[in-house]
């Protein structure tokens, strides 16, 4: 363990030298971070999730930055090269930008104008010019002068010396460190549309003339020009003024601007920068925004998606499932409580009334046959008039009706893990079936389709995926692992997620439940082919086997402090099912009496809250929800309607919001609240209930815009218009990208074009 990065790290976050010790020593012997912040408080100083999570990150980056030095010395060494000084210099480089210049004089090029001019001899007059500043270079030119080594006269010299110093300048390790400080404070991120692609690009339209300054941009707007870029329709840059960086490298090699010489290595300075220096930065800094923008799109894709795996379930309900749908009918699925699927028909509304009154006499008689609790619908196409039509048949009113979000669930029909459930099933059934259970457990079945099909981000597919996967990943196994897992019950998709299993083991875990039937204890886990002791260790608390012979299964409370809850239990006189259900009795228990060397006092108030509540769910309460009758498409809309809306996904530039007419609407950030909103994730999170005002329709392009301010006339200033922000032509207007393409057009102003444009609003099917 590298003693120096732990005190960096420890540094960045604010944080003890030995918390960061012991997050990294238990994440090294394979803890998983949802362990560590459980069941190790004692050993990190009760760090939480995120802190440890970012020490693993941050400690895997210092170390790639020690491979790569390791490399550098290496190479370096093989030639001969690394002298006791540049070594130095590459042991005090504290990032990779930094080792690659240090190491530029020294990679092997590829044969470069410096190169030929080396071969012609022209090293020394190079050295010459670039050493005498104040001397006159006319007579030392002419020695240079060789038919035979083709410089045919001075005036060549004097050209191959100053290819050579350029070259020299552009690998200057302190010159491109200082030109990359200057990109990154003064850059300018700008965008034109290519000539010839006006009318092709129209969608990108918004940015056919743009800039801004590159380090406040917002990840959605770079996405978006680099995606247009990617294209073919929009040219980006990303460069400060010239004249600014020709200044910092004149003040660190022009010595004597008006001599001879000096104006040599000042010709030199700005050919190293317009031919070498200039491009070699701006690759830097378009890596740079780009990181920045992945980062940013990334921890609101991983925000959104925690809101929605820990959205509210129903609970265990016998539910009634409805995919709808006109053309082809809606498929009908009955599930008990388990999620098992006991039966599935179809119905068809809004065609006959012959075959309208079918489907009363059949949905009244599934209910009754399968003791119904719960309806679902999905929110695609016809589901409003679905929702009507359940309505209408006067079902008891202990039975909701409830609108899902079936984002997702035609992915997860046509996945291998469907297949796999239900292999005799066609994908409209297994799509009904995901609706049902999505109400009963979003989270269960959510973790059965890839995050990035979800629909909660923004540009998920423009940004490194690599960087998304581990966000995502380490998102759903939190999610999982606060709710906890019910070992008898859940699919192998959920089982994987829990901390020290993976998909093998969660396979093992199923095959053995289905030969032994359900599991009686937590001991009995051990039993489990490729589950060893420690993926016991690691997985345990976050299993739970409800009605089984230990109380504790149940609960949160890991099974290596058993014996501390059982003799807290015989302290009080009691046994430990007494001690869960009594209040009184675990009143008498004085905590302080269980403190020891290696258990302490953040990990007793656990196990006490545990046993008050063994197993709590930690997702909000479920309530029921409608959207406004009446109102079940774009036509029915009118300016000025207030409607009940359920958020879908928040953006950086504002959120989109479900009103029920198949079609969600955007509220831009500056119609977000009352009060000047930076943020939207600060005011709006998803599947939030609001109240939104339509403030206009485009019915040509099927788009809404809204707004949850209580007076939306009264316009809150953009932060743009506050900031001074970007620089556009007069006649840019937005744009559209993503999944919905097109300009949104004349209707909606400025505020909204742009937000529109970057928007991939969903269009349900």
């Amino acid at each position: 363990m590298n003693q120096d990065h732990l005190i960096l790290v420890a540094k960045d976050l604010n944080i003890a030298v030995t918390q960061v010790a012991a997050a990294a020593k238990l994440l090294e012997e394979g803890a998983t971070v949802p362990f560590i912040a459980r069941y190790r408080k004692e050993a990190t100083g009760t760090l939480d999730e995120v802190q440890i999570a970012k020490i693993r990150d941050d400690l895997e980056r210092l170390k790639a930055i020690d491979d790569r030095r390791d490399a550098i010395k290496k190479s370096l060494s093989e030639r001969n090269l690394l002298s006791a000084d540049l070594e130095k210099s590459l042991d005090a480089a504290d990032s990779l930008a930094r080792l690659e210049d240090i190491y530029q004089p020294f990679k092997p090029k590829r044969r470069t104008r410096a190169t030929a001019a080396k071969e012609k001899g022209l090293e020394a007059l190079a050295d010459f010019i670039f050493n005498n500043q104040e001397a006159d270079f006319s007579e030392k030119a002419l020695e240079f002068v060789s038919a035979e080594k083709g410089v045919a006269n001075a005036d060549e010299a004097l050209a191959g010396a100053r290819d050579i110093i350029a070259e020299n300048i552009s690998d200057n390790a302190e010159a491109r460190g200082a030109l990359r400080s200057y990109f990154e404070k003064e850059s300018v991120l700008s965008s034109k549309v290519l000539t010839g692609k006006e009318t092709e690009a129209a969608k990108y339209r918004d940015y056919f003339n743009w800039s801004e300054n590159a380090q406040s941009a917002p990840s959605h707007r770079v996405l978006a020009i680099r995606r247009g870029e990617a294209e073919g329709m929009l040219i980006m840059r990303i460069v400060p003024e010239e004249s600014g960086a020709l200044e910092i490298l004149r003040r660190m090699f022009v010595k004597s601007p008006s001599s001879p010489c000096g104006k040599q290595v000042e010709a030199a300075v700005e050919d190293s920068y317009k031919r070498l220096l200039s491009s070699t930065t701006e690759t830097y800094m378009r890596l740079e925004v780009k990181k920045r923008a992945d980062e940013e799109a990334v921890k609101i894709f991983a925000g959104n998606l925690r809101e929605l795996l820990m959205s509210s379930p129903l609970g265990r309900k016998n539910v009634l499932a409805i995919d709808p749908g006109f053309r082809t009918g809606c498929k009908v699925v009955c599930l008990n409580r388990q999620g098992d699927l006991l039966h599935n028909d179809v119905i068809y509304i809004g065609q006959s009334d012959l075959r309208e009154k079918e489907a009363e006499t059949k949905i009244r008689g599934l209910c009754k046959m399968f003791e119904i609790e719960a309806v679902a619908i999905g929110n695609g196409t016809a589901s409003r008039e679905t929702e009507a039509f359940v309505k209408r048949l006067g079902l008891p009113s202990s039975i909701p009706i409830v609108m899902v979000n079936e984002s997702g669930a035609s992915i997860y029909s046509a996945s291998e893990v469907a297949r796999e459930e239900f292999p005799n099933f066609d994908i409209t059934v297994r799509g009904a079936v995901s609706i049902g259970r999505r109400l009963m457990d979003p989270l269960a079945e959510l973790v059965k389709i890839d995050p990035q099909s979800i629909g909660v981000g923004q540009y998920q597919h423009d940004v490194n995926q690599t960087l998304l996967k581990r966000t995502l990943d380490d998102v759903v196994i939190s999610c999982v692992n606060s709710v906890g897992v019910e070992v008898n019950t859940a699919s192998k998709q959920l089982l994987s997620y829990v901390s020290g299993l993976n998909s093998t083991t969660a396979a093992n875990i199923i095959a053995y439940r289905n030969e032994n039937g359900p599991f009686k204890s937590r001991k009995e886990l051990m039993k489990v082919k490729g589950l060893g002791a420690k993926g016991f260790e690691q997985a345990a608390g976050f299993l739970r086997i409800r009605g089984g012979e230990n109380p504790l299964d149940a609960s949160a409370v890991h099974p290596e402090r058993y014996s501390v809850v059982e003799r807290m239990a015989s302290d009080v006189g009691a046994d430990v099912e007494t001690l869960i259900k009594d209040a009184s009795v675990r009143a008498k228990i004085d905590l302080n009496k269980y403190v020891d060397g290696e258990l302490g006092m953040p990990t007793l108030k656990d196990i006490m809250q545990e046993l008050g509540k063994p197993g709590r769910d930690p997702r909000e309460k479920f309530e029921a929800f409608s959207f406004a009758e009446g109102v079940y498409s774009i036509e029915d809309l009118r300016e000025g309607m207030r409607l009940p809306g359920i958020v879908t996904n928040v953006t950086a530039f504002g959120a989109f919001i479900d009103i029920g007419v198949h079609q969600d609407g955007l509220a831009h950030v500056s119609e977000l609240a009352d009060v000047f909103v930076r943020n939207p994730a600060d005011v709006v999170k998803p599947q939030q209930r609001v109240s939104a005002y339509v403030l206009e329709v485009d019915m040509e392009r099927r788009r809404i815009a809204l707004s949850l301010k209580s007076n939306p006339q009264k316009r809150v200033r953009s932060a743009g218009e506050i900031s001074g922000g970007a620089r556009r032509s007069p006649s840019s207007r937005g744009s559209g990208f993503g999944r919905s393409s097109g300009s949104f057009g004349t209707p909606f102003g400025n505020s909204f074009g742009d937000a529109f444009g970057n928007a991939f609003g969903k269009s349900k099917k």
